[in-house]
């Protein structure tokens, strides 16, 4: 972290010609809110490598190799350390050790806000929920940018998804906006227009892929940064740095990180009116099959049936482990969770549901299309590649992915073995397992398509992969992405998604004379 920022402080001064000073108040008066950062260690001649081990904000433990972004600073001929020449500067000018703020949920400003995250993170379940029923009218912190909005945070028995209570005659209890009685026959609308028409939600069980994970790049490209860059960073740390809005899944908002917004539920939405805002996207960050914890909101007897998307694409082979290989998932491993994941949903979801297993990704794709490009931080000086960041961040023990962001060719086949081992086990469940509430359905990740169809389109592979951290498919390949899933079901699975509802056109019509409510 300190890397990253320092690397953008110094980018700053360089792009407007100013003093680093003068570039750190620049960067703080882009950022919402007031924070204090000591600018006097930061020489123009220190890279950021140099400048974060002086504040002690970056370390080399023993018998560790001594990790950098940028190529270490000539020093010395006998110089007693790589960073003694530059780092020595920093302590003359005695700086203070800054162990004591190595946390950022340190800072009065933020800890209840890390307070918040954290309960968030660690239950799935929205913060603001004054009836507890897992839906909510505050859009992040878990909130309705990953579940549908509830339109009475008052009222445990109303939430999207329900079926409607006495045919929502008085009141709007599914939150589809669909409700009262029509005047010329005295037929309630939600019984006149939903019913039969065989109402399903969407649900998302995930990982950082489907969470939607996306930082965005002007925040740290300085050619394009301005107050505007930085103004949806609070809302992004709330959602964890994940935008489940603009999902494949579960997207119900126009993109405004790039590309354009399309997902299952928007499909399932103009399919069949009645299923508005049933959606509820249950996807967290570095998420494995073995720790699927479920927050599901469903209700066996009272709630519409739903489609539910089981997509890891990724965890179950990857982590930051030196030692990979041997702390991926193995066939048997992941037979006995997502077995163990199917039979919880069995207990929970309404008859007539549905369950999608999606297979993993063949992450070789990144390595071969990103390896040689430059980075954002290194697009102003031409001398940061995706390879450097991933061997950065695997000598720091954080990669995403130590078996797929490697120079290693060996290593990076044998992770894709086993990515295809595992998926093997998740087809195998499809063909051979049976449920007493749902059947089940297996697609692979639909990767090779998805480049496919964008180079039809005349982009570039590199394109599908978010730029920030070279890992995640970016918003255009999650749109793609909907678009072939959804021809896959229309053709292979049309049970799946249900009937087309002939009074879509009508529903619409009396919503634009009621003003759109």
């Amino acid at each position: 972290g300190c890397v990253l920022v320092v690397s953008v402080i110094e980018q700053l001064a360089q792009w407007h010609n100013s003093t680093v000073k003068a570039a750190m108040e620049r960067l703080c008066n882009y950022i919402p809110g007031k924070y204090q950062i000591i600018h006097h260690i930061i020489d123009r001649e220190m890279n950021a490598d140099v400048v974060c081990h002086s504040l002690k904000l970056c370390n080399q433990d023993p018998g560790q190799p001594l990790c950098h972004l940028y190529p270490p600073p000539k020093v010395r001929k006998h110089s007693p350390g790589l960073f003694y020449a530059l780092a020595h500067a920093g302590q003359k000018r005695q700086i203070k050790s800054f162990m004591g703020f190595s946390s950022v949920c340190a800072f009065p400003l933020l800890a209840n806000l890390c307070e918040k995250i954290k309960y968030v993170i660690r239950n799935k379940l929205p913060f603001e929920d004054f009836d507890g029923d897992k839906f909510s009218t505050f859009p992040t912190l878990r909130g309705y940018h990953w579940r549908g909005r509830d339109c009475n945070d008052k009222n445990t028995t109303v939430y999207p998804g329900r079926r409607p209570d006495n045919w929502d005659v008085k009141s709007d209890s599914n939150c589809n906006g669909i409700w009262g009685v029509d005047p010329k026959d005295g037929i309630p609308y939600e019984e006149k227009f939903c019913k039969g028409a065989d109402s399903q939600g969407v649900v998302l069980l995930g990982d950082s892929a489907g969470a939607h994970f996306h930082i965005p790049p002007e925040w740290m490209t300085v050619t394009q940064m301005s107050a505007k860059s930085f103004a949806n960073l609070p809302m992004a740390f709330t959602d964890e740095l994940d935008w489940p809005q603009f999902s494949e899944i579960t997207g119900f908002l126009n993109s405004t990180i790039g590309g354009w917004t399309d997902s299952l539920y928007l499909r399932l939405r103009r399919r069949n009116r009645c299923n508005h805002r049933d959606l509820q996207n249950i996807s967290q960050n570095g998420m494995l099959t073995a720790y699927l914890s479920f927050s599901l909101a469903r209700n066996q007897l009272l709630d519409n049936p739903a489609i539910v998307i089981y997509a890891t694409i990724g965890n179950d082979v990857c982590n930051g482990n030196r030692d990979t290989l041997a702390h991926m998932t193995t066939p048997k491993e992941m037979l006995s969770n997502v077995v163990q994941a199917l039979r919880y949903l069995d207990s929970r979801l309404p008859n007539g549901s549905h369950v999608i297993l999606t297979g993993l990704v063949d992450g070789r794709f990144l390595w071969d299309n990103l390896h040689d490009r430059y980075h954002p931080l290194g697009q102003l000086n031409r001398d940061i590649t995706y390879s450097q960041l991933y061997s950065f961040l695997d000598c720091l023990q954080v990669s995403p992915c130590s078996g797929w962001l490697t120079p290693n060719e060996t290593l990076r086949n044998l992770t894709s073995e086993r990515a295809l081992q595992l998926s093997n086990v998740l087809k195998e469940i499809a063909r051979s397992e049976k449920f007493a509430n749902f059947d089940i359905f297996y697609m692979d990740f639909p990767l090779r398509q998805t480049a496919e169809e964008w180079h039809k389109m005349g982009g570039e592979p590199w394109q599908l992969i978010e730029p920030v951290d070279g890992f995640h498919p970016s918003q255009i390949a999650a749109a793609l992405g909907t678009s072939i899933t959804w021809q896959k079901a229309l053709h292979e699975w049309p049970q799946v998604l249900g009937k087309e509802n002939p009074f879509n056109d009508q529903i619409e019509a009396i919503f634009k004379d009621q003003g759109g409510h």
